[in-house]
């Protein structure tokens, strides 16, 4: 059974930074990408960045390209988001995500399996 679990979310100033980690188990992530998505109170959830484990290609959301950087760890199971230059507008609950690449992968696509959340929490 695939688990996801974030961790390093919490209370930040605006123009910190923070790091988000990712830890996967329950298979071989090889042929996977890794998504991260948030979700603000009130507000649906969206697309922030994404990488693919084996190739390391990745895609950002408009609203933190310059600001945040995805990296994976594939030997540790881990992914990470990086989140330089926070800004209030940030402030939400991020996803991490895991899909299978093997017949296609669209960053901001489906994604099979879901960790819990993490609070993340800008203040200006």
């Amino acid at each position: 059974q695939v688990q996801l679990v974030e961790s390093g979310g919490g209370l930040v100033q605006a123009g910190g930074s923070l790091r988000l980690s990712c830890a996967a188990s329950g298979r071989t992530f090889s042929n996977y990408a890794m998504g991260w998505f948030r979700q603000a109170p009130g507000k649906e959830r969206e697309f922030v960045a994404a990488i693919s484990w084996s190739a390391g290609s990745t895609a950002y959301a408009d609203s933190v390209k310059g600001r945040f950087l995805i990296s994976s760890d594939v030997a540790r199971n881990t992914g990470y988001l990086q989140m330089n230059s926070l800004k209030p507008g940030d402030t939400a609950v991020y996803y991490c995500a895991a899909v299978s690449t093997t017949t296609g992968w669209a960053p901001d696509g489906k994604y099979d399996y879901w960790g819990q959340g993490t609070q993340v929490t800008v203040s200006s």
